[in-house]
């Protein structure tokens, strides 16, 4: 997965961030108080769930 580029949407709602990633098949969803928290919050789900389901799980 570290040669893989994975896009990231964070958009800020009123009570905080909420971060998806785009090519993933599954849903994968990480939020925070703050961009840079619900950035973080995705790419630790991110790990998980590539390491869960495997690498065939990146469209």
């Amino acid at each position: 997965m570290a040669n893989k580029h994975i896009k990231i949407i964070i958009e800020k709602h009123s009570d905080g961030y909420v971060a998806y990633p785009l090519g993933l098949k599954g849903v994968v969803v990480g939020q925070g108080d703050t961009y840079d928290q619900a950035l973080a919050d995705v790419q630790s789900a991110i790990r998980f769930h590539v390491e869960t389901f495997g690498e065939d799980e990146l469209t």
